[in-house]
Parts: structure tokens; C-alpha cells; sequence
């Protein structure tokens, strides 16, 4: 009888901690997929702004001056990074290099995650 009560103690802990674990691995799948809707805006609106500087969108407008400077200060510390003839050149490496570099990062944090 002892040996039964202690097979069914132990079963017990079992099943609690497999449910644990699949607690602690979906919290961590949530976090992933924070991390990932977080990457793809911050890359998005770093290819919004290379794609307004290209076809000279106007800065005046309310909502082309916000995303601008949203992609510039995303950007920011990946500026100069390379020196090109042209602004447009310019700004189309070096925000395409900062969304590479945004991508990259973001993906390798979500998949370490969802580990």
C-alpha cells in the first residue's frame, strides 16, 4: 500500500512539473513573439524612411516629417557608417545596413527564446 501512495506521490510531482515547464515554455513563446512584433516594426519603419527619402516625399507633411525622424533616430548609430557621393545613397545604405543589423538581432533574441 505504502509503495502505491508514494508511485502516486510521485506521479503527481511528474505531471506538475511537465505542466511547469510548458507554463514557463509558453510565457516564453509570448516573449518571442513580443520581440518579433517589436523587430518587424522597428524595421519597418526604418524601410518606410529609406523608401520616402528616395522618392522625395515632403518633409513638411506631419506624417513623412514623424516617420523620418522615427527612422533617423532608429538609425542614428549606424550613421556614417558608410560615406557615399549622394544623401540618398548615403541614407539608403546606411538605414538598410541599421534594418539588416535590427532584423538580425531581433530574429536571433526571438529564436533563442522560443527555445
Amino acid at each position: 500500500m505504502a509503495t502505491i501512495a508514494r508511485r502516486r506521490a510521485g506521479a503527481r510531482k511528474e505531471r506538475a512539473a511537465v505542466r511547469g515547464r510548458r507554463a514557463a515554455k509558453r510565457g516564453l513563446w509570448g516573449a518571442a513573439r513580443i520581440v518579433s512584433l517589436i523587430t518587424s516594426v522597428v524595421v519597418g519603419l526604418i524601410v518606410i524612411g529609406i523608401v520616402l527619402v528616395l522618392l522625395e516625399a515632403n518633409r513638411d507633411n506631419a506624417i513623412v516629417g514623424w516617420l523620418l525622424d522615427a527612422a533617423g533616430w532608429l538609425a542614428e548609430p549606424f550613421d556614417n557608417v558608410f560615406s557615399l557621393d549622394g544623401r540618398k545613397k548615403n541614407i539608403a545604405v546606411n538605414y538598410g545596413l541599421a534594418a539588416l543589423v535590427y532584423a538580425l538581432v531581433g530574429g536571433l533574441i526571438a529564436r533563442l527564446l522560443r527555445r
